[in-house]
């Protein structure tokens, strides 16, 4: 269930990270979804491994639109050369 809400908050987060990020980015509502549901992922884990989460607790929002927001200009660099 954990997994459930934290992909819920991604979809959101990705939405926020989209308008907060600057810029044109040519990405569909779909991307834009999974780049969001991935940077929680990221923050998460992320989190964990510097020890700012414990398991089992919850990302942060802000953490979550920053972890989204790495990826979104990630995926602008690498779409950029290609």
């Amino acid at each position: 269930m954990h997994y459930v809400w934290m992909a819920l908050i991604g979809l959101i987060v990705g939405f926020v990270a989209r308008a907060l990020h600057p810029g044109k980015d040519n990405i569909g509502i779909v991307m834009t979804a999974v780049l969001g549901i991935a940077g929680s992922f990221l923050a998460q884990y992320l989190g964990q491994a510097i020890g700012w989460y414990k398991a089992g607790e919850s990302t942060g929002f802000i953490a979550s639109v920053i972890g989204a927001i790495v990826l979104l200009v990630l995926y602008g660099l690498v779409a950029k050369k290609t």
